[in-house]
């Protein structure tokens, strides 16, 4: 990758659209007020070709041919060669590199030579599955009877389905809830399953990931009782040990192809800082800078004038409602035909929504689209001209996946990551070579969590009796405990030949795979009773909380009521030109140190199970600069989450102490120096771990009951962990000396968002001492570094 500095001039001519594209949304700002920070040129790549296999059929060759595809990239044809031979593979490549050939080609192989076989297809979203059921539609194969199973599927097609398709395209969540707990009613389609594909894979990482493992091993296990042994295709976004992910995922070998043989089209990536706002200050008196989603809607504007097509990825659902409605209002004021190009998109909305938006992108109907990580994914969007990426998504693997949405047509294109207020969007946006070179990481999952292994036992038992073998296959010496638990507890009953399931009531409806813990909360208009979307019920408290702003395409509405026993919101339309932000108490507690180190005298490393009990206890009403209006209390209940955390803990002779080597803190100080040090590193720590900061929590103390010293913990966000902290306990010294630098780098006085300040702190950012920080993580990383010394000088003595 080249790097050029703002100002140069322009390369090869297919680079030169997104230079020109820069440039118009950079037209009439001063150069000393630039929020340019890096100007990156991603070389293009020529396409490599292989021949067609042989065995593919000369219908299927016809077929793809009609559809303008006249030979398969290197990659396709490796994978589709290894699948078809029997192997378990996993497909790495970059985006718009053409996977669904890769498994296209044996599937449709296989199902025109053996007019039996069966194939399923799995993503984590409708709309990719829909995207596509629609691309093998489009070739026209007689016999092949692809059909899509979700939850829009009508009732009466899900019954053709099940007898007729021979390729069914369906998501996790339905396989949970719709497929393997009625089986026996798909005999004929798992007698004969030949090829099972799990698009997307990188996505299914952390709690969620480790729902996805156990359930492709409770389906290997429901097809091989039917006398099949499918072939697992997986494909992936370009990450770090794809071969790995594969075998954690299905529990079985994978071969990795990751040598991809696209064509790709130069892009012009820009590293953008939106500047600080002199004339208003934030929480106690910091220093802010104008939203992501104000520059990012300004952004999509001046794009869509120059009849460029777009996508702007934006972090959180409103968000995207208010990234879309600013575009909306600035076009309105100098293009006022163009408004209606530019839309929302995001989870939560109705199917019928949904599919909406979808045709009008394709169609090209829409110009430009603000949305949620629910368009990352896969669906088939040509020619785009930019993306926009408002704040860093949380791994590598999902800002390259975003980025590849643009300059699909192998012309050049425009990527700008724009950085929110936040400690690690200030770090990459100063920092490029964090962005630019550094590889993917590794995606993290944990089936043997034992939060997530014992339900899932628990439908497994519920759809065939659990047997020895399949101990083995659900993690051995872990699963077997699990079933002991669960035998305990009187859910598993023991036999002869294996643990049932003792119930006649289904376990399944109790498992929710995206870790939302139970039923969505439906948010529902108290007026006319319209059902305007839903809301996972771990976040209700913090998004529909009475007083709450709910945004829903582009309308205002304000929360009356939360009912969260029945699921329900009760929302009036409103447009306050306020919105809201919760307020969070949280206290931890230590259950138990599985991992201590004390690399020096004042100073230990653990990792461990915790109990975390938080809850929402008010909200603040903010204007859109961040002025704070007023804070309302609520009266909420509390949540416990038993979750894995990693801590440091300072004695009081380390933080006070005059001796060399003490940080000489006034004690008065101590808080808002942990305080400090806790935020930013909740913010560092998604450069190590496959995690965002909304996946993890901290706590800070300047004296622990548990630990008895000043302590700081960051733990998982989710029950019985997701592996975050594990990563963060592994690279602590590398994670917090990042910490460490990003807070230096900031040029705030005293801290601000972009440092040490955290969007979710339930405390109000009070108090924060950035020094104070800086001083502690200077005596942590010294005894790092003393450690080693005293490492290489045993090593070199011995």
């Amino acid at each position: 990758m080249t790097p050029i500095e703002p100002g140069t001039g322009t390369r090869r001519s297919r680079e030169e659209s997104g230079r020109r594209l820069l440039e118009r949304v950079l037209a009439g700002t001063p150069d000393a007020e630039s929020p340019l920070r890096h100007v990156e040129q991603l070389p293009g790549r020529e396409a490599r070709h292989d021949d067609w296999p042989d065995w593919v059929p000369e219908r299927v060759l016809h077929a793809l041919h009609e559809q303008g595809t006249t030979l398969p990239w290197t990659h396709q044809a490796r994978a589709a060669e290894a699948a078809y031979a029997g192997n378990h593979v996993v497909v790495a490549t970059g985006t718009a590199s053409g996977k669904s050939l890769a498994y296209q080609l044996p599937v449709l192989a296989t199902l025109d030579s053996d007019p039996q076989a069966t194939a399923l297809y799995l993503s984590p979203t409708k709309a990719l599955g829909a995207d596509q059921l629609r691309s093998v539609r489009e070739l026209d194969l007689h016999g092949i009877r692809p059909a899509v199973h979700d939850g829009d599927t009508p009732y009466a097609e899900r019954d053709w389905t099940r007898a007729h398709s021979r390729w069914v395209f369906t998501n996790p969540d339905m396989l949970h809830h719709g497929v393997l707990p009625r089986h026996s009613r798909w005999a004929r389609f798992f007698r004969n399953l030949s090829y099972i594909v799990v698009d997307e894979c990188h996505t299914y990482r952390g709690v969620f990931g480790s729902h996805i493992a156990l359930l492709l091993r409770r389906l290997h296990r429901i097809a091989r009782h039917y006398g099949s042994s499918p072939v697992f295709v997986l494909a992936s976004a370009t990450i770090a040990e794809p071969e790995a992910l594969g075998e954690r995922l299905t529990g079985r070998r994978c071969l990795a192809i990751t040598e991809d043989g696209s064509p790709r089209g130069g892009r012009t990536a820009a590293l953008w800082e939106p500047p600080l706002l002199e004339e208003i200050s934030g929480e106690n008196g910091a220093p802010i800078r104008r939203s992501a989603g104000a520059e990012t809607a300004r952004i999509i504007a001046d794009l869509v004038v120059e009849s460029a097509r777009c996508l702007a990825f934006v972090r959180s659902r409103s968000g995207t409602e208010l990234a879309s409605l600013g575009a909306r209002r600035a076009l309105r004021e100098v293009a006022p035909e163009l408004v209606d190009r530019v839309a929302a998109y995001r989870g939560g909305y109705l199917p019928e929504q949904r599919r909406e938006l979808e045709r009008g992108l394709v169609s090209g109907e829409l110009r430009a689209l603000a949305t949620t990580n629910a368009l990352e994914l896969g669906v088939d969007i040509s020619g785009l001209d930019a993306v926009v990426i408002a704040g860093y998504p949380g791994t590598l693997a999902s800002f390259w996946q975003q980025a590849g949405r643009a300059g699909r047509a192998g012309e050049g294109a425009l990527v700008v990551f724009v950085a929110r207020d936040d400690p690690l969007d200030t770090y990459l946006a100063h920092h490029p070579r964090a962005v630019f070179d550094r590889p993917v990481e590794t995606t993290v999952l944990d089936p043997s969590n034992p939060h997530v292994l014992r339900p899932h036992l628990t439908c497994a038992a519920a759809e065939l009796p659990l047997s020895s073998d399949t101990l083995e296959e659900f993690g051995g010496a872990v699963a077997a405990e699990a079933v002991e638990r669960l035998r305990e507890a009187g859910a598993l009953r023991t036999r002869p030949n294996g643990w049932y399931w003792t119930s006649r009531q289904l376990p399944h409806r109790d498992v929710e795979l995206r870790g939302s813990g139970g039923n969505q909360v439906a948010v529902v208009e108290g007026d006319s009773g319209r059902l305007l979307g839903t809301v996972d019920p771990e976040s209700a408290h913090g998004t529909v909380h009475p007083g709450a702003v709910y945004l829903h395409q582009g309308e205002s509405f304000v929360v009356d009521e939360l009912d969260t026993e029945s699921g329900i919101a009760l929302v009036h339309e409103q447009d306050p030109e306020w919105h809201t932000t919760p307020r969070e108490e949280t206290d931890i507690a230590v259950l138990r140190t599985g991992h201590h180190s004390r690399p020096s005298p004042g100073l230990s490393i653990n990792l461990g199970e915790v109990e975390v009990t938080s809850r929402v206890v008010g909200y603040l009403r903010r204007m859109p600069n961040g002025e704070v209006l007023d804070q309302t209390p609520l009266d909420l209940p509390a949540r416990t989450l038993t979750t894995v955390a990693v801590w440091y803990t300072l004695d009081d002779e380390l933080l006070t102490g005059s001796a060399p080597g003490s940080a000489g803190l006034d004690p008065a100080r101590i808080p808002g120096a942990l305080h400090a040090a806790e935020h930013a590193a909740i913010g560092l720590l998604p450069l190590f771990a496959t995690c965002d900061r909304w996946d993890i929590g901290g706590v800070s103390t300047a004296l622990h009951a548990d630990t008895g010293e000043a302590t700081v913990f960051v733990h998982d966000g989710h029950p019985g962990g997701a592996g975050f902290a594990e990563r963060g306990f592994a690279a602590l010294f590398p994670w917090l000396a990042a910490t460490r630098e990003a807070i230096v780098a900031c040029d705030c006085p005293a801290g601000c968002p972009s440092c040490v300040q955290s969007p979710k702190c339930g405390n109000g950012n009070e108090p924060l001492d950035k020094a104070g920080a800086v001083a502690v993580l200077d005596l942590v990383l010294k005894a790092a570094e003393d450690s080693e010394d005293s490492r290489d000088s045993e090593r070199r003595t011995g």
